[in-house]
This record gives structure tokens, sequence and C-alpha cells, in this order.
């Protein structure tokens, strides 16, 4: 499996006129081509600044982001990012947020359009495609901001704990419910979150911050049999309590 994203020797620090806070240390790791990569670490240990890093937003102090080979701005893929808020409109409706990417990129023509109502259609919202974010349910919201994040045919996902927001049931369907939608597109995701279990259900591998500032303290293999290929399954298999008991006693862990 060739390597579609490669972080190497990352540092980064938050300056202010009290002083300078480190929040990365000499970080590296790679995530293959299709792999579901999930990255947990105590809170403020600088997960979310991470993400900023591999998208871009922010420039790194040392170290480099290698994206197919490619560094940083030099890489032609395309980053797709979920955040903890839908952030749909509320004056737009559903098929319009959809389709607000591609709008602003001027790619909506009508094959995109038709693209755009088979994705609603699979997802169960295409009798919604007409309705405000308002009508729809927290679950169904967040299936709208995928599919908007799709829709722009991202090379990479990046996932700044989109379930967080929903109550407990729903954080657990619709966490079944996108993951399995991104494994079935054959997408490369990151996942951020501080929920251990939700960490164990999606992933191929989790990678492990110490608290800030954050290195890297391991990264866990998690493998299940075939029958437990949906993150529901997943909590039910035996090996489930063992990776958690596992992860938690790394988490717990100082140095």
């Amino acid at each position: 499996m060739n390597t579609k994203l490669e972080v190497k020797n990352l540092c980064y620090s938050y300056h202010t006129l009290e002083g300078e806070t480190q929040a990365l240390s000499d970080i590296s790791f790679d995530v293959k081509d299709g792999e579901f990569f999930a990255v947990v670490g105590p809170s403020g240990c600088g997960k979310s600044t991470l993400l900023s890093l591999l998208c871009g937003l922010i420039e790194p102090e040392e170290g480099a982001v290698f994206i197919d080979g490619a560094q940083g701005s030099e890489s032609h893929s395309a980053i797709g990012y979920m955040l903890q808020k839908d952030h749909l409109f509320e004056w737009r409706t559903i098929f319009s947020n959809v389709s607000l990417g591609l709008e602003i990129q001027k790619r909506l023509d009508d094959k995109a359009r038709n693209e755009l109502l088979e994705m609603l259609n699979t997802y169960g919202l295409s009798q919604f495609k007409d309705a405000r974010p308002g009508q729809l349910s927290g679950g169904m919201r967040q299936r709208a901001a995928l599919i908007r994040t799709l829709a722009l045919k991202p090379d990479i996902l990046l996932l700044d704990e989109p379930f967080s927001a929903l109550d407990y049931q729903t954080r657990l369907e619709v966490c079944d419910d996108i993951s399995t939608i991104i494994r079935t597109r054959k997408k490369t995701a990151v996942l951020i979150t501080h929920d251990l279990s939700e960490a164990i259900s999606v992933a191929d591998r989790i990678l492990v911050l110490s608290s800030r500032p954050a290195k890297v303290k391991r990264i866990m293999e998690i493998s299940f049999a075939p029958e437990f290929d949906r993150p529901l399954s997943r909590r039910n298999a035996p090996e489930f309590s063992a990776y958690f008991n596992e992860l938690w006693k790394e988490l717990k862990t100082d140095g």
C-alpha cells in the first residue's frame, strides 16, 4: 500500500506577548493510501493544531508534511476538512449547501449536479434536498456536510471531532454511517478524537500523542475479524475491550 501522507519531524509553537508555548515536538508518522488513521491524546495537547498543519492553514516551524511525495503547497492533492459543527447555511437549501464548494470553484455543471443528487439519494437525504438545515436532525446535517466535502473529490479527509456535537446515541449511529461511507469510497482519512472507543471502532491505526508539547508515544495497530466490518459491530468484538484498556494505559503513562 502506497504512502499518501508523510509527516517528518514536525514542530510548532504559539507565540504571544507572554512568551512561547510549544504545541508539537518532533512529530513523525505516515498514513497509507485508503487508510483510516486516528489521533488521540490528552486535552489541549495539540491535536487540532496538527490538522491545521496537515492542511496547510499554518506552516510548521520545523519539519515538513508530504502528500503523494510532494511537500506542502507543492502537492496537487485535494484535502477535505470536516469540523465539529456542520456549518450549513440556514438560508440555503440542503442541495445548495452541499453544492456550495463546487459553486465557489465554478465546477457546478450538469454532471456535478447529477453526482450530488446520486449521493443525496445513496445517503438518505434525497427527499430533503429542498429543505433547510433547521428541518434536519443533527445526524442528517453531518451527512450533508460530508456530501459537501466529498463533492470536491478530496484525496485526503481530515476529520476534527466531527461527531462530538451530537448526543451519544446519534453520535454512535452517525459515526458508523459516515465512517462506512468513507471506507466504501476508499478515502484516506485522519480523525482527531478524544473518544478512545470511537478511535478503536473506526481506525486501522491509532497515533497516541503525549501531553503538551505533544510527542508521538506510540502508533497502535488495530485489527478485527472480517465480520466486524463496521464501527458499531467492532464495539461488540471480543478484542475491543483489550484495545481500549491498552490505549487507556498508554495515555495514562507519563513519558
